[in-house]
């Protein structure tokens, strides 16, 4: 019967660790997982369990400390600063393809391919065929101003 060492169950753990890692995205199962290739390295070196697990602890401790912060620094999105989808409308300019008129309510924007029912700014008519930047949304509605 094949039996494993204990630097193999270490390394089976730090591999399964970071697969586990690649499904989340907090960086602190890294941070396991490299404990426990340094547990493997100290159990391949003939240490016993309990320095094997000292090393788990403070490597993993360090890790957190260290490693993590910088992590999440450097390799996140800061969501604040990213618009996506309508949010990015805002300061984009597009062509106005329906009369934009308060007391009718009517008046359509095109950007980029996509029609938005649209209102004035400052409440003018603003004819079909005319250059406008949208300034502000509210839901489905997109506030322009013409571009001078």
């Amino acid at each position: 019967m094949f039996v494993l060492d204990p630097w193999h169950w270490w390394l089976i753990a730090a591999i399964l660790l970071v697969i586990l890692e690649l499904l989340t995205a907090g960086f602190g199962v890294i941070c396991f997982g490299i404990a426990a290739l340094f547990s493997a390295i100290g159990a391949y070196f003939g240490l016993n369990l309990t320095w094997q697990l000292l090393i788990f602890a403070v490597v993993s401790v360090l890790c957190l400390i260290f490693v993590r912060p910088l992590a999440l620094k450097f390799l996140t999105r800061n969501d604040k600063e990213l618009k996506t989808n309508a949010d990015a409308l805002v300061g984009r300019v597009g062509v106005v393809s329906e009369d934009i008129d308060p007391t009718a309510h009517t008046g359509r924007v095109v950007v980029d391919g996509d029609d938005w029912k649209a209102i004035s700014d400052t409440g003018e008519v603003i004819a079909k065929g005319v250059d406008v930047e949208i300034v502000s949304r509210d839901s489905l509605i997109v506030t322009v101003k013409k571009v001078q």
